[in-house]
């Protein structure tokens, strides 16, 4: 079977909110010095976060990065920190702090993380740092213990493993693989609506893959789960990194090869199909019933425009 390199490049996953994280990961090298080296060298950078926030400065030129001087005002947890990889010749940091948001005065601001990514408050391929360092500092707290025999962890290798002193464990930091699927059959699309959307929101199907699943099937389980709908082909498109709190979302499109939607109402709200005029309305903020598709920045956003744009002999 030839394989097919014709795909636009940069592919799409480059363009999706926490898709740019320039650093380079250093995995082949890293060791127990690591972190000690990172935090001697002289251009190192951190990010810090309190409370599952991270702290942005506000202005003309925002930012989620600060030197060692930068951090001098706040209460750092050095002790906690984790080496994220190389910026060129500067090592990235994350650190835990004690920071109160009524304590905090201009131009520094706690931000969550959905909205760092809808806000746009830093440049993208810091937000994909930053979303490297959410996932990290939170599978850390969450796995101070060991798995087997209980006792404390420990950070080793710069925070990429944490090993127990005990029994030898080693604990590696995990991604849960989601699949996020756009059904289509022919010139409509299949779109539904959680409750906790924000009014008027319909979006692709999404759920998490089960162990022993192929990305395929679980398309096709998700989707007939929540939807009713049975898909067959399975195509990938893209892929987002997802610190909520350590996910990668895995973009696909699905063939539909029934119609009749009946969908689960303890998942959805509402589900329907949507033409490919509709979405773009939607997209457009010009649809007449208000209906309104995901922010740019989701993968979801990227799935449903770039099928839209696809136009009828696409997909």
């Amino acid at each position: 079977m030839a394989i097919d390199f014709d795909e636009r490049f940069p592919e799409p996953s480059q363009f999706v909110g926490f898709g740019q994280n320039v650093l380079e990961s250093a995995s082949e090298s890293r060791d127990e010095t690591s972190l000690q080296v990172a935090l001697d060298h002289p251009e190192q950078r951190f990010h810090l976060f309190a409370g599952g926030k991270i702290l942005v400065k506000k202005g003309d030129s925002p930012t989620a990065t600060f030197s060692q001087a930068d951090i001098s005002a706040f209460d750092v947890m050095l002790e906690k920190a984790i080496f994220l990889g190389m910026d060129g010749i500067a090592p990235r940091l994350a650190a835990p702090a004690n920071i109160s948001e009524d304590d905090l005065d201009e131009p520094y601001h706690l931000y969550d993380m959905r909205a760092l990514l809808y806000s746009s408050s830093v440049a993208d391929n810091e937000a994909g740092a930053c979303a490297c360092a959410a996932s990290l500092l939170h599978w850390h707290e969450t796995n101070r213990f060991c798995g087997r025999c209980g006792s404390e962890s420990r950070s080793m290798i710069g925070g990429y493993r944490r090993d127990c002193p005990n029994c030898g464990h080693k604990i590696f930091p995990r991604t849960d693989p989601v699949v996020i699927m756009l059904t289509t059959d022919g010139d409509r699309c299949l779109l539904g609506r959680s409750p906790h959307f924000q009014p008027f929101w319909y979006s692709t199907l999404a759920g998490f893959i089960e162990p022993g699943e192929t990305i395929e099937a679980a398309v096709r389980r998700e989707t007939r789960e929540e939807s009713g709908i049975e898909v067959r082909r399975v195509r990938y498109h893209a892929s987002q990194p997802w610190p909520f709190p350590h996910s990668l979302m895995i973009g696909t499109y699905g063939e539909a090869v029934s119609d009749r939607i009946n969908f689960d109402r303890n998942e959805l709200e509402d589900c329907k199909w949507f033409t490919r005029d509709e979405v773009r309305l939607m997209i457009a903020d010009e649809h007449p019933d208000k209906y309104r598709c995901p922010p740019t920045k989701a993968i979801a956003h990227t799935l449903i425009r770039d099928w839209v744009n696809a136009g009828a002999e696409g997909l």
